[in-house]
């Protein structure tokens, strides 16, 4: 295929032939995929999941309330609400509204999707809410009072853009948004960022900070915290490097650190978390290390280093948060959790674990309150084990405030770990998740932005495949951040192919194994999971019986030029360079479907309303596919942003659809098939 492409028209994500052509492609999915009665069983099923009463509601602290945003049937926008934690402790809380979406939507004629809200601190009397329209990233910014419960008349108010905001105090925010010409990186994403005083029209807003047009974005923050009030600037000269400077009344001061590494600042503690080798003086820090100096001192110059964290072959830095007092550090050893707790004292950092928890796999800290206390909050769950809400407080045996129900029986499954043998020699480890049986089998994998795949429990997951008899396997391929940087280093850019590699390499461990065959193996990825699984499908067509790609990367030629594209060439490479493009080229699904080789049947999902990875990428590739006769299908939700889904009907109509597929092409078809 040449660099010519008949099928630049469908990306005109909203004009009228590119959507006649996915309404076409929409009811021959539909056509084929919703008559069945396992169609109609698996969406109900997943829909239940999704909208069930007593699914955990996960609560983040904001004063002296817990706010939880929670959707069900009644409310398929969600609503914004809270308790206190008395309440919560309780078996069913006594929940205030505090915002209802549903209402608000009809109320004002939009089909608005909740992104969030900043509380202003201390006083959390103040928030900007973000709504997004049909669940784009893009959103609308309003300000919020959080005691008359509504919109504040004349507040702040930023119109549909990819926005930056964020408090100063009650009458000034840091912003970043669509200022017009030039305003906005090439990524689509903020380039200058301004100090916006209330009451004052918005192009009169004082400019903080300009990036260049080929950063990915810039933004500020104000750190409210007594004693230790603070300003930053930070700059994404990449998808991995970034600058970050403290404002201060004579100007911008940049923090010395590397531009991989990343940093966060805590009262009087500068915290420093490596990408790659650093050195200092005599003293070399690996990748993957977690660093602590003295703020002040370091930025002084002095270059006192506390090594709070080292990696080794088997362990890894997964994240750290802190609560008033101390510091929770969460790592990853082959793949699952472990949580300690460091101390700053006169006589050095101490260490101890946070509490006795169950081995599960996967530990995660959800919310802490560092302002205030040594509070913190911890979701723990498995493959078979429903997620369990903890709170604690550092020193203490944690209580459980939540237990999730089981969705799906686990008599009969088993969850193991292997390590598959890639094509250079790495030890790739995976999951097993199902019966000792060969059979159907979903293979799921991402592989990309240093994101690691970690047990944890899924109710849909388990009612639509593992109940039915289906095997769940997840694989931890390089690309992601399992093992740290390195790990996702060794399949960046031009090592691209290391990442499929591994992938290929599990799919046939498992067949090696037992576990499957290929005619029963099927793969399924969404995003840049999308990507892996359409290169396997290009270049490994042999070793799969089915094929899922959702929201994903396909074109690779010109991905950088579409939406947010351009903001992961630090991860991909760039296309324009011909070097790059040579590799580039190698994998790129779209520039290598052939006519005439044999593939898998193959389903492709998008979303319109994606306003991250274009949903050119999707139309495309099955227009190609189709144009050389290959088994492939198509839905294109409207609505739903990335997620793919604005609410969970839709969410439960998409999974449906994406199970019926997997089951009528790896078969057998579970009970209740036609």
């Amino acid at each position: 295929m040449t660099d010519d492409d008949p099928y630049r028209w469908l990306e005109d994500v909203g004009g009228d032939a590119a959507l006649a052509w996915v309404r076409e492609r929409n009811a021959e999915a539909f056509a084929e995929l919703t008559c069945s009665g396992i169609f109609a069983a698996l969406r109900d099923e997943i829909r239940e999941v999704l909208d069930a009463d007593d699914r955990i509601p996960y609560p983040v602290t904001r004063g002296r309330y817990l706010y939880n945003f929670w959707r069900d049937t009644a409310h398929p926008r969600g609503l914004w609400r809270r308790t206190t934690l008395a309440s919560y402790r309780e078996a069913a809380p006594d929940w205030e509204i505090v915002l209802d979406v549903d209402a608000l939507a009809a109320r004002e004629d939009e089909n608005w999707v909740w992104h969030g809200a900043q509380v202003l601190r201390p006083d959390h009397r103040l928030a900007l809410v973000e709504l997004s329209r049909g669940g784009a990233d893009a959103g609308v910014i309003r300000e919020f009072d959080l005691v008359a419960k509504a919109f504040v008349d004349d507040g702040f108010l930023l119109p549909e853009a990819k926005s930056m905001v964020g408090w100063i105090d009650e009458d000034r925010i840091y912003v970043g948004t669509d200022f017009g010409a030039g305003s906005l990186t090439s990524s689509g994403y903020p380039r200058v960022v301004r100090e916006w005083r209330r009451g004052t029209p918005l192009e009169d807003a004082v400019t903080v900070f300009e990036g260049e047009p080929e950063d990915v974005s810039v933004g500020a923050y104000h750190d409210p915290t007594e004693g230790f009030a603070r300003d930053f600037v930070h700059r994404s000269v990449d998808f991995y490097r970034d600058e970050t400077y403290l404002r201060t009344p004579t100007g911008l001061v940049r923090l010395d650190v590397p531009d991989d590494a990343y940093t966060s600042v805590h009262r009087e503690w500068l915290l420093i978390a490596t990408r790659s080798e650093w050195v200092v003086g005599e003293k070399a820090y690996p990748a993957g290390a977690l660093l602590a100096a003295d703020f002040d001192a370091f930025l002084a110059g002095r270059r006192d280093l506390t090594v709070l964290f080292e990696p080794d072959e088997c362990t890894s830095l997964a994240g750290h948060a802190w609560t008033r007092h101390h510091l929770i550090v969460a790592t990853l050893q082959d793949v699952k959790s472990r949580l300690t707790v460091r101390t700053p004292t006169a006589q050095g950092w101490r260490s101890a674990p946070l509490a006795d928890l169950p081995d599960t796999g996967s530990a995660d800290i959800f919310d802490t309150n560092p302002d205030v206390d040594d509070e913190y909050y911890l979701n723990v769950s498995g493959y078979l084990q429903p997620a369990s809400l903890y709170r604690g407080d550092i020193g203490a045996q944690p209580e459980i405030l939540r237990q999730a129900r089981a969705f799906f029986p686990a008599e009969g499954l088993a969850v193991s770990q292997h390590f598959a043998v890639s094509a250079d020699g790495t030890r790739v480890p995976y999951f097993v998740v199902g019966r000792n049986e060969p059979g159907p089998t979903l293979l799921y994998g991402y592989g990309g932005f240093e994101v690691p795949l970690t047990p944890g429990y899924s109710a849909t997951v388990g009612r639509a495949w593992l109940a039915r008899g289906g095997t769940y396997v997840v694989a931890n391929i390089r690309g992601g951040g399992e093992y740290g940087p390195t790990w996702h280093q060794a399949a960046l850019r031009e090592n691209r192919l290391r990442a499929y590699e591994d992938f290929a390499a599990v799919a046939g461990d498992l067949v090696d194994r037992g576990v499957t065959t290929p005619a029963m193996l099927g793969i399924e990825g969404g995003s840049n999971g999308g990507l892996l699984t359409g290169v396997m499908l290009t270049r490994y067509p042999e070793l799969f019986g089915a094929v899922v790609s959702s929201v994903p990367l396909l074109d690779m030629r010109r991905y950088h030029q579409l939406l947010a594209g351009a903001s992961w060439i630090a991860e991909y490479g760039d296309p324009d360079d011909p070097a790059a493009w040579a590799s580039i080229r190698e994998y790129s699904p779209y520039q290598n479907v052939h006519r005439g080789r044999p593939y898998p049947p193959v389903f492709i999902t998008t979303s319109t309303r994606d306003d991250r990875v274009h949903p050119g990428h999707a139309r495309k590739m099955v227009a190609r596919l189709r144009e050389f006769g290959h088994d492939v299908r198509y839905y294109e939700n409207i609505e739903g942003g990335h997620g793919g889904a604005a609410d969970n009907e839709q969410a439960a109509h998409r999974s449906a659809l994406i199970y019926e597929f997997l089951w009528r092409t790896l078969g057998p078809a579970p009970a209740g098939a036609e």
